[in-house]
């Protein structure tokens, strides 16, 4: 074998013996441990194990408890700490509002009952439900449904006898009697059914002041009441009143001739 080659075997041999080494070195080598995630504090909180509708009679296996973080944690939630015997406690409460699937529970959505009905549970304190008939005419076409905000009109006839004896005629006259007021129900549905868009019912019942509800059952011995429904952009805004001005013009007459050939209009 010639000098050549045994220079290259032996090179080969050396460049052999340093990869083995150090590959056994790297293999040898600990592991680079993983960064330690730091654990946030969390309480158990009280939340709604699946959908609760409005309405919907709260039973203990509609609750269960849930971790959640501390930081977060408001303190209206009912925490296990504080009350670990909640769920029990507010069974057979009635949500006042819809509740979703994980959402803390609040003691503000729900109200025990005591053996009262359902609307009675859920009307708001000092407020009272009363019901007044409807048509598609008289109920934007059937588009009113529970929550909206409406207008209440009321329409009266007044006979009006002509000056100097003149031709006797009918004097048409409207007004709104109530203004933003909340819809509760629509016949006997309280809430919205899913994909539901119109409501033709005979019956709708509104939530009203006490002041309100005798002014509505006035109304109702006067003449025609009509529904307008509020858009749902101002159906929160507050009507604003100032004492230096005039009212406005709230409604207008209408003068029909029943045994004349001409009939005339006038702002009320």
């Amino acid at each position: 074998m010639n000098t050549a080659r045994i220079v290259v075997l032996v090179i080969a041999l050396g460049a052999g013996g340093v990869a083995a080494y150090l590959a056994s070195g790297y293999e040898n080598k600990p592991a680079t441990p993983a960064p330690v995630v730091e654990k946030l504090p969390t309480v158990d909180v009280l939340v709604a194990k699946n959908d609760i509708g409005l309405g919907q009679i709260v039973k203990p296996e509609d609750l269960l408890w849930q971790p959640w973080p501390a930081t977060t944690a408001s303190g209206a939630f009912i925490r296990r700490d504080g009350r670990p015997d909640a769920a029990t406690q507010l069974a057979g409460s009635i949500a006042r509002t819809p509740l979703m699937q994980g959402e803390p529970i609040r003691e503000q959505k729900l109200v025990k009952a005591d053996g009262s009905g359902f609307m009675a549970a859920i009307l708001p304190t000092g407020m009272r439900a009363i019901s007044t008939e409807i048509s598609a005419e008289t109920g934007a076409g059937g588009f009113i449904l529970p929550n909206d905000r409406v207008d209440v009109i009321l329409t009266r006839r007044d006979k009006n006898t002509g000056a100097n004896g003149g031709n006797a005629s009918d004097l048409i006259s409207s007004e709104v009697v109530l203004s933003n007021i909340r819809v509760l129900a629509i016949d006997q549905a309280p809430k919205e059914k899913e994909g539901q868009n119109a409501v033709l019912g005979k019956t709708v019942t509104l939530e009203l002041k006490p002041e309100q509800a005798e002014t509505l059952t006035r109304a109702r011995q006067s003449g025609t009441l009509a529904l307008a429904l509020r858009s749902i952009v101002d159906a929160n805004a507050t009507e604003k009143k100032d004492s230096d001005e005039q009212p406005a013009k709230r409604g207008a007459s209408v003068n029909v001739v029943r045994y004349g050939i001409q009939s005339s209009s006038s702002q009320k």
